[in-house]
């Protein structure tokens, strides 16, 4: 089954086309194409969403056609559409799943609606290091920071989730502080490298609570407050404030997600989301891996922001387990999407 897939929840157009064969292997990546309006919104500090859904309008029909060119593959050798249904931005979703159900109505092919963060949970089984279940997954995700036991394909158990701010957020906001451009996350660890991780003594929220929760938004008002205290220093320091800023959140991170394992039992972790490409927080689960003797996945580093190439492979290993992602249409191209979405209501209606 050739399954094609559009993603476009929030300010990243993506299309893939994936092979799924009857049985255990691993889907494959035959082909996909990424836009990013990061410069687009840089202009404005962040996402302004009625400029997303009108340049995914412009983008997702030649980043298709781009698809089917690489992977040698015909529009009607299309078996199965599949498109972020949720979470995101209602707008930006809306235009994913009007070109996908659109498209499979021409085609009459089936439609298949996924969630975004079972995109990126999943997303691991492209890499050259496959995970197996179960294993436990660390979700870090834009404004989503979960931990959650996988059992199996739509076989999540919720262990842990912020209780405010996602560490994304915190890098983001944080960024924002120091005076760094957007998107900020990536450019605060650039930052950071050049920095003094041990420079100031900020806050570690909920490092033993004694739970597999987060929370984020007290590190954020730290670091605002340490900011003013430098004031003219501030520029001087900026990367010194940074390192130390990467180093609580990927301190948290990394314990509670070593909790995590301790409480189920579990010796394999799968790392998922944008923050997944952290350099710092890498390093510090691949050592943390060597001394205890555990396994850790992650996605290529290409896969790990919003991408096609996650929501074609959702679909295509729900269908290689037997399961229907929420919203599959067997007949009739309706749909809706679910701008907030728990990963935990996965298999509810589309109009829950």
């Amino acid at each position: 089954m050739r399954i094609l897939g559009i993603e476009s929840s929030c300010d990243e157009t993506g299309v893939a086309l994936v092979q799924a064969d009857a049985g255990a292997a691993p889907p494959r990546l035959l082909g996909q194409a990424l836009h990013s309006q990061v410069q687009m919104h840089e202009a404005y500090g962040g996402v302004v969403p009625e400029l997303a859904s009108r340049d995914h309008i412009r983008r997702v029909l030649p980043l298709m056609q781009q698809v089917l060119q690489q992977a040698d593959c015909a529009l009607e050798q299309i078996d199965c559409v599949a498109f972020t249904r949720g979470p995101g931005l209602a707008g930006a979703l809306l235009v994913g799943a009007g070109v996908a159900c659109g498209l499979a109505a021409a085609l009459g092919k089936p439609t298949l609606g996924v969630h975004h963060l079972e995109g990126h949970l999943l997303s691991p089984f492209l890499s050259a290091d496959a995970p197996e279940f179960p294993f436990v997954a660390l979700l870090v995700s834009g404004g989503h920071t979960q931990l959650m036991r996988v059992e199996a394909v739509g076989r999540y158990h919720l262990l842990g989730e912020t209780i405010d701010d996602a560490a994304g957020e915190a890098f983001d906001k944080s960024a924002k502080l120091l005076g760094l451009g957007y998107p900020g996350g990536p450019a605060l660890a650039r930052l950071a490298e050049q920095g003094q991780a041990t420079a100031f003594a900020l806050p570690r929220p909920l490092l033993h609570s004694g739970d597999l929760d987060f929370s984020f938004a007290g590190l954020k008002t730290a670091v605002l407050t340490q900011a003013r205290k430098l004031g003219p220093e501030l520029e001087a320091r900026r990367a010194d404030l940074a390192a130390a800023t990467e180093a609580a959140i990927v301190e948290v991170l990394v314990k509670k997600s070593l909790a995590a394992l301790q409480q189920t039992g579990l010796r394999r972790l799968v790392v998922a989301g944008g923050v997944g490409a952290n350099r710092r927080l890498r390093q510090q689960l691949n050592a943390a891996a060597e001394r205890l003797g555990l396994r850790v996945h992650y996605p290529e580093l290409h896969l790990c922001t919003d991408n096609g190439a996650m929501i074609a492979l959702a679909a295509a290993m729900r269908w290689q387990a037997g399961l229907l992602p929420a919203g599959s249409r067997g007949e009739g191209y309706s749909f809706a999407v679910r701008p907030r979405w728990p990963l935990a209501q996965i298999d509810t209606p589309a109009t829950a």
